[in-house]
């Protein structure tokens, strides 16, 4: 079975092409992208000839799926088929997703035209979120507020399945593994009856940044909240902000709304604080020759990191592993450093060689007789998309 995952952007477009055997194993077949996109059309049709050219997908009978690691849709989320419901509920939070939603109906709408009875799935970054008890979804707001949509659904939900079930089977769990690999067609399995809970917190940092809490496969909580903007500061996002500062800087400085949403997400986040750029390892050279607002960025965000680390420590009542993952947390080992740094009496600790060494690989790097294994998982957001589309259709 060939499986095409499709990851649209604001302005980029990429692509991964995986085979799966009878036995459900993937392999990866061709990747490939195209960034500055400003015609989705024409970016898939390139992506099509590409394929073709390379005799992977000699015609739409050699593709039995297209995947889609869609964002954001209003009154729908999981691991669903990519039909005019999934359209509609991407149009319906363009505006919380301006970025993802548009470019992803899109990119749907031209795949159904070029690939006409190609099944086509989409798996919704809030599905991992499906399951997080209502007190952490739910902001103090008036119920009307409420009832429009405002309210914690979570991103970046791929990449923290992923570590839930990779970790799950780096530390023996097998059991919760499995019930993560089912988890969007059979829900939640139920363990072993008296089986230990697993705790395991996951910190996605790249150009976006999160962090989940999961007991037992199954998110409890993140970082993000309504919109990808909120959370960790990022690339150029700001993250969590008080919500008086928006009014504030309407009347102080001028600026009417549409300008404050503006550079709150194109010149907030570490380019806002570090002035320099908001690329992390422009950063970190920056604060390395001596620049103090590139330092501060980078404090800024390693307080950011262990504040949701330690919210996550405390509501699931301790932490069996904690895991770095995506471009970041992948290959900074002196961010790992920082984040962990001093916390050995709540049973987090790094071996100072082997977090060194480990940069953009599989491993850990606990201290010896730390109580919570810490681990470098590399992301596959990707192979997620892959494999929840096979189940969906198999699932039919």
């Amino acid at each position: 079975m060939n499986i095409l995952v499709a990851n649209l952007g604001s302005t980029s477009f990429k692509f991964r092409l995986f085979r799966f055997d009878g036995a459900g194993a993937a392999a990866l077949l061709a990747k490939g992208g195209y960034e500055r996109v400003t015609d989705y059309g024409k970016a898939i049709d390139d992506c099509l000839a590409e394929l073709q050219a390379g005799g992977h997908v000699r015609s739409a009978a050699d593709l039995h799926g297209v995947g889609f690691k869609t964002v954001l849709g209003r009154n729908l989320t999981g691991c669903v088929r990519a039909d005019e419901k999934v359209i509609a509920a991407l149009d319906g939070f363009r505006e919380i997703a301006p970025a993802h939603n548009p470019p992803y109906a899109l990119g749907i709408q031209r795949f159904r035209e070029k690939l006409p009875g190609v099944p086509l799935v989409a798996l919704f970054e809030t599905a991992f979120y499906q399951w997080v008890p209502e007190a952490a979804t739910r902001y103090a707001v008036p119920q009307a507020w409420y009832e429009a949509g405002v309210r914690r659904y979570g991103f970046h939900g791929a990449s923290h399945k992923f570590v839930a079930e990779r970790s799950a089977e780096l530390v023996g769990r097998t059991d919760v593994a499995e019930r993560v690999r089912r988890l969007y067609q059979a829900g939640l399995a139920p363990l072993a009856a008296g089986a230990k809970p697993l705790r395991v917190i996951s910190c996605h940092f790249g150009g976006s940044s999160s962090i989940t809490g999961i007991r037992d496969g199954v998110a409890i909580g993140t970082s993000m909240g309504l919109s990808p903007q909120s959370g960790l500061p990022q690339n150029n996002r700001v993250g969590d902000l008080d919500s008086a500062a928006v009014p504030f800087v309407m009347k102080t400085l001028g600026l009417p709304l549409a300008e404050v949403e503006r550079q709150m997400t194109k010149e907030g986040g570490l380019l806002g604080l570090s002035g320099v750029g908001n690329d992390m390892r422009d950063i970190r050279a920056a604060a390395a020759q001596g620049n103090a607002r590139a330092r501060l960025a980078l404090d800024v965000f390693i307080h950011s990191a262990r504040h949701w680390i330690g919210a996550f420590l405390v509501e699931l009542g301790g932490c069996d592993a904690l895991v770095f993952t995506a471009g970041i947390g992948e290959n900074n080992p002196d961010l790992r450093a920082a984040i962990c740094g001093g916390l050995g009496d709540l049973g987090i600790s790094l071996d100072p060689a082997k977090n060194e060494a480990l940069r953009g690989a599989e491993g850990e790097i606990t201290a010896a007789g730390a109580r919570t294994r810490v681990f470098v998982i590399p992301a596959n957001e990707e192979l997620v998309v892959a494999r929840e589309t096979v189940r969906c259709l198999q699932a039919g």
